[in-house]
C-alpha cells in the first residue's frame, strides 16, 4: 500500500479505536483500558515477529524506555479524555500534539541563543490555541475539566513521544520494535494504574470484546502509521492524519448521539491549519519528524 492508503486507513482504525475507549469506559478504568491495550499489543507484535523470524532483542533500551515513559503517559490521559469529553474533542485535542512541537521548537530557539523566532511559527501556535479554545467552549461542562486538561496533556506528551519515535527510527530500529515495547510498558504502567485504582473488574463477553478490538485496532493503527512515515512525505501524511478528526465526529454523532457546534467545527479547522503549517515549517529544522498517534 501507498503511504497515503496507509494514512487513511490508519485514521480510520484510530477512530474505531476511541468508540471501542469510550464503549469501554462505561465498565473499566482508563488504566485497565490501557493494560489490556498493551496485553494484546505486545501479544500481536510478538507473534509476528516469531512467524518472520525476526528479532525484539535492542541495544538501546534506554531509548525505547523513555519513549516508553512518555508515550504510555500520552497514552493514559488520552483514554481517560476519551472516557470523560465527546469523541471528536478528545481525539481533537490529542491531535495538537503538532502544534505543541512548533512550541518546543521555539523554546529551543530560545534556550540556544539560534537567533529570532519564525513569525509563521508563533501564528502557528496562537491559531492552533484559539482551535482549542473553541472547541472546548459550546460544550465544556464544570465535571468535564479534567478530561479537558487530560486531553491538552496528552498532545504534549505525544509530541515528546513522537520525537523520540523519530530518534529511534534514525537509530535503526524497526517499527515492529518500537510498537512492542511501547505496547509492554503500556501493559505494565497499565496494570500498576489498575490495580492502584482498585483492580482489575470482572469481565463481560461485550467488555472482553471491546478491549480485544482496542488492543488490535491500537496496534494495526500505528504499525500503518509508522510504515506510512518511514515511506511517505511528511506534509501529505500529516494533512491525511487529520481525517481521522472527521472519523471522530461522525462516530461521535452516529454511535453516542453528540451534538456538532459551528464554533467547534471552526475550532477543529484553526487546528488543522495550525498543525499543517507547523509541521511544514518544522521540516527545515533538526526537530522534524513524524510519530504516531496516541503513543
Amino acid at each position: 500500500m501507498s503511504a497515503p492508503l496507509l494514512m487513511l486507513a490508519s485514521s480510520l482504525l484510530f477512530a474505531l479505536m476511541g468508540v471501542c475507549v469510550k464503549l469501554a469506559s462505561q465498565q473499566y478504568s482508563a488504566g485497565e483500558i490501557v493494560f489490556y491495550r498493551g496485553a494484546v499489543g505486545a501479544t500481536f507484535i510478538a507473534l509476528l515477529v516469531f512467524w518472520r523470524r525476526g528479532s525484539l532483542r535492542t541495544s538501546i533500551p534506554g531509548m525505547h524506555l523513555m519513549r516508553g515513559i512518555t508515550g504510555v503517559t500520552a497514552l493514559v490521559m488520552w483514554f481517560y479524555a476519551i472516557g470523560h469529553l465527546p469523541l471528536a474533542t478528545a481525539i481533537t485535542l490529542n491531535y495538537m500534539s503538532s502544534v505543541w512541537m512548533a512550541v518546543f521548537l521555539m523554546g529551543a530557539a530560545v534556550l540556544s541563543g539560534a537567533g529570532g523566532i519564525d513569525p509563521r511559527l508563533v501564528g502557528a501556535v496562537l491559531c492552533g490555541f484559539a482551535g482549542v479554545a473553541l472547541v472546548l467552549q459550546p460544550s465544556l461542562e464544570p465535571q468535564q475539566v479534567p478530561g479537558a486538561l487530560a486531553g491538552l496533556a496528552s498532545g504534549v506528551m505525544s509530541a515528546m513521544a513522537y520525537l523520540q519515535v523519530t530518534a529511534l527510527g534514525r537509530a535503526g530500529e524497526p517499527e515492529y520494535r518500537v510498537v512492542f515495547y511501547f505496547s509492554l510498558g503500556g501493559m505494565l504502567v497499565g496494570l500498576a494504574l489498575a490495580l492502584a485504582q482498585g483492580g482489575l473488574h470482572a469481565h463481560t463477553a461485550g467488555g472482553l470484546g471491546l478491549l480485544l478490538a482496542v488492543g488490535l485496532l491500537a496496534t494495526s493503527a500505528q504499525m500503518l502509521m509508522t510504515r506510512a512515515y518511514a515511506i511517505g512525505k511528511p506534509l501529505v501524511n500529516a494533512s491525511l492524519q487529520y481525517t481521522g478528526i472527521i472519523h471522530s465526529f461522525v462516530f461521535g454523532v452516529l454511535v453516542f448521539a453528540e451534538p456538532v457546534h459551528l464554533s467547534a467545527l471552526a475550532g477543529v479547522a484553526l487546528i488543522v491549519a495550525a498543525g499543517l503549517a507547523a509541521t511544514r515549517l518544522r521540516q527545515a529544522t533538526p526537530l522534524a519528524g513524524g510519530g504516531s498517534q496516541g503513543d
